[in-house]
């Protein structure tokens, strides 16, 4: 291996004697528009080998990361530069000898010379390459249709070209340095290019949230409520203007047979009060909402010295994935684990550039419970643009301190149901709610069962109203294989719910408020909550994030 490289380098560092040495410019066009400020690709080429390069690269000017392919007979070699400091490639052999074309009797000239059309079909996508022999070299502008002589025209479903714009005869051809000991496969090398092109925060790395006494924070996570919350303090980068910003999460039971409601939160530390004071004292210590049922209801909305939980992600888990997979059924194989993903890039201005608690919770009286991952993935976009600059959480009744003693989000007994005042310090225009609902308790006449409509009022006049359902929980039964069997063939799993399914994210709504002027506003949320049954009773998990510019 190291003689190649050494050849390799040899062969693209020095003057190529009795050979003719190409260089060719391509530029991409979108339905008929040339596109704006692109990097033209380049190839340089003669009778053995080419190069797909750019300008930027040449002259030094790229952004990270950045890619370059060398063409050496049926081989292609790629090399990728990640950062100034880390390089890896590798080499295929397979590829460029695997691809089939349909050759067609069209012919066209191109830039003086004499084409010819092949035809091939990728993942569903018609690719047309016109190219010639005239030069008696071989090159395109990507690995696609190098044994062919070179490709001066490549037409992606008659909607996106790239095509040559200039063939120039040089000297040499640019040097390219690889590594021996950076080769990986293919596979490896793809993957380390792809996880390059973002910055991934990891916040939890297979950690255990369960119920247990022996549930011990250490350096650097925090546990809580007997193991169901853990909390890590998390540096974010600064977060480009118009960037996409999201939250992955992995679950596995780790014990647990049943569907928990999960939530993923930061603590804000805006006030003088947060949640991290009734963490460690006790939800006792946090401000109680009172709406005259005789309940109390700690921390769950905006005072004048404290903010609620802002939550970026409600998921709920699946009946026992990976730990109960050992139940058979005639065919059902089962999913080994549960991936949620969610955008939640409207919340960006809480998260840029600071220091943050991020937290999950999964309520659960479960030992080993539930075996969780979570990162956060930022993702640069070139003509992005913001999705809001004010975020401002208002409520959240999600009682992710269940297990240490926070009561149920039972308030909606009353007709006052939630009742929230809120100041604001400026103008927030474009103001929005961004909503989460799902309803819990009972059985049959439980309201996890039964739709409920939810009106939301602003400054006492209704905005909006809805009634938050899923029908599709049936979509997701491999994921649940601890779910119950009944006797008219469906399974738990299987029901429709108050806007949930074991195994799912459930997605915020965006409710529009308008233009909110400074100072003093209100919002109400009224939803009629089914009375108790016996020991069941109904409950509602909601949260409200005020967004705006």
């Amino acid at each position: 291996m190291k003689n190649f490289f050494i050849l390799l380098f040899s062969v693209f560092s020095i003057t190529s004697f009795g050979q003719k040495n190409y260089k060719i410019t391509y530029l991409k066009s979108s339905n008929g528009t040339l596109i704006e400020n692109q990097d033209a690709i380049l190839v340089y080429s003669n009778e053995k080998k080419s190069l797909i390069t750019s300008e930027k690269i040449i002259t030094k000017k790229s952004e990270f990361p950045f890619e370059q392919t060398i063409i050496d007979g049926l081989s292609y070699y790629q090399l990728a530069n990640l950062s100034n400091s880390k390089a890896i490639s590798t080499k295929d052999s397979v590829s460029i000898g695997k691809q089939n074309f349909e050759f067609l009797s069209d012919t066209k000239k191109i830039l003086g010379y004499t084409c010819k059309k092949a035809k091939t079909i990728i993942n569903s996508n018609t690719i047309e390459l016109w190219y010639t022999n005239d030069l008696k070299i071989k090159g395109a502008p990507t690995v696609l249709g190098q044994d062919l002589g070179l490709v001066l025209e490549m037409n992606r479903n008659g909607n996106f070209i790239i095509a040559a714009t200039k063939i120039e005869k040089v000297k040499t051809i640019p040097s390219i340095s690889l590594d021996s000991n950076k080769t990986l496969d293919l596979l490896s090398y793809r993957d380390l290019l792809w996880k390059s092109r973002f910055t991934t925060v990891s916040v939890f790395k297979d950690e255990i949230i369960n119920f247990s006494n022996e549930s011990k924070s250490n350096d650097s996570i925090l546990r809580f409520a007997n193991g169901t919350i853990i909390l890590k303090k998390v540096k974010i980068p600064s977060i480009a203007k118009g960037s996409q910003v999201f939250i992955d999460v992995c679950e596995q039971s780790n014990g647990d047979a049943y569907d928990r409601t999960g939530s993923v939160f930061m603590i804000p530390m805006d006030k003088k009060q947060s949640f991290i004071d009734g963490l460690k004292n006790g939800a006792k210590t946090l401000p109680v909402y009172n709406n005259g049922n005789g309940k109390d209801y700690q921390g769950i909305i905006s005072t004048e010295n404290y903010l609620p939980l802002l939550e970026l992600m409600r998921f709920f888990t699946p009946f026992g994935i990976k730990q109960y997979n050992h139940i058979q059924l005639k065919d059902k194989t089962w999913e080994e684990k549960v991936n949620y993903r969610q955008d939640v890039s409207e919340l960006t201005a809480a998260l840029n550039n600071k220091e943050i608690y991020i937290g999950t919770f999964i309520g659960n009286y479960d030992k080993g419970g539930h075996k969780v991952s979570v990162n956060i993935t930022i993702h640069p976009e070139e003509n992005g643009k913001e999705k809001s600059t004010f975020v401002l959480p208002i409520f959240n009744t999600t009682n992710v301190m269940e297990m240490a003693g926070q009561e149920y989000g039972t308030l909606f007994n009353s007709e006052k149901g939630l009742f929230v005042n809120f100041t604001l310090e400026k103008e927030v225009k474009n103001a929005k709610l961004r909503y989460i609902s799902t309803g819990h308790g009972g059985w049959e006449n439980g309201d996890e069962f039964v739709p409920k409509k939810n009106t939301i009022l602003l400054d006492e006049k209704e905005v909006f109203h809805f009634t938050p359902w899923r029908e599709d929980c049936g979509s997701y039964r491999l994921y649940n294989p601890a779910s119950g069997n009944f006797s008219n063939g469906l399974s738990s799993s299987d029901y429709s719910r108050s806007n949930w399914c074991p195994g799912m994210v459930t997605n915020p709504v965006y409710i529009e408020l308008g233009d909110l002027k400074e100072g003093q506003h209100s919002i109400q949320v009224i939803i009629p909550q089914g009375n108790p049954e016996g020991t069941s009773f109904s409950s509602w998990n909601v949260s409200g994030v005020l967004i705006g510019e």
